[in-house]
């Protein structure tokens, strides 16, 4: 048999350094990275790293203050058509991966809305919590908008998963719900039944049939929220639908849409 032969990478492309990894369950790791050369990006954003040539964008967590990039990864085995995340899988602190050197996206925070409704499953939510570090760090982020107080914001984060130890950034969302009545924290299960969910309290439910019902609670004006929706494909489509014919501004993530 042939040798299977490494993708050569086309473009321009640096590397960044593994500094420290988190295991959260079999699937779900989180990656601090140290890019070789400065990196700059809007919350919201993506990176694009590789090992043997295999690339993949994820979004960052991390704020662009914070000294190394934070990313949380869903490991997809080989079997399930995962290609860099078994890879990924094996690196320890101190490996050395390619990193593309500009950020890509155009998911980010739209400052002309007052209320902003942050859907996610999982993974996810990453974009969310690099928009809610960078607001907290920053008092002078966003660029103010037209007709629109920085003080006027609100963030709701809705997270769904199929079991409470998937939510990566639960106890940091928790603290700044507590801390900060401008921002909310609504996480679900959508198995709430099985034994891993034994202890769990909050809500039950995929979380793109919960948001309309949050939405509408909250009281707030359609033509002043934005809401937003990043992971799970047919989550974000289902969002998107039960938006579609509102008032509301709807915008959305997904990776193989181009964007320059």
């Amino acid at each position: 048999m042939a040798e299977t032969s490494r993708p050569t990478l086309k473009g321009r492309i640096t590397s960044c350094e593994l500094v420290k990894r988190e295991q959260l369950t079999d699937d779900l790791v989180k990656f601090w990275i140290k890019p070789a050369q400065e990196f700059k990006f809007k919350p919201g954003q993506y990176c694009t790293i590789g090992v043997d040539g295999i690339e993949r964008p994820y979004s960052i967590s991390s704020s662009p203050d914070e000294e190394f990039i934070e990313l949380f990864i869903e490991i997809v085995p080989v079997e399930h058509g995962g290609h860099l995340t078994p890879l990924l899988d094996h690196q320890e602190v101190g490996a050395q991966m390619t990193l593309r050197p500009r950020a890509k996206g155009i998911f980010v925070l739209q400052p002309q809305f007052k209320h902003h409704i942050f859907v996610g499953t999982v993974t996810g939510v990453v974009p969310y919590i690099s928009m809610l570090r960078k607001f907290l760090s920053d008092p002078s982020w966003p660029e103010p908008a037209d007709g629109v107080a920085r003080d006027d914001y609100t963030f709701h984060v809705l997270e769904g998963a199929s079991y409470h130890d998937e939510f990566g950034y639960d106890v940091e969302l928790t603290d700044l719900a507590n801390k900060h009545d401008f921002i909310s924290f609504y996480p679900s299960v959508s198995r709430p039944d099985e034994e891993r969910n034994a202890n769990w309290t909050g809500a039950r439910g995929r979380i793109n049939t919960l948001v309309e019902d949050y939405v509408a609670d909250l009281g707030v004006v359609p033509a002043e929220t934005c809401v937003y929706a990043c992971g799970h494909p047919q989550m974000i489509e289902d969002v998107g639908q039960r938006f579609e014919s509102t008032d509301y501004t709807f915008v959305e993530e997904r990776f193989w849409k181009e964007d320059e």
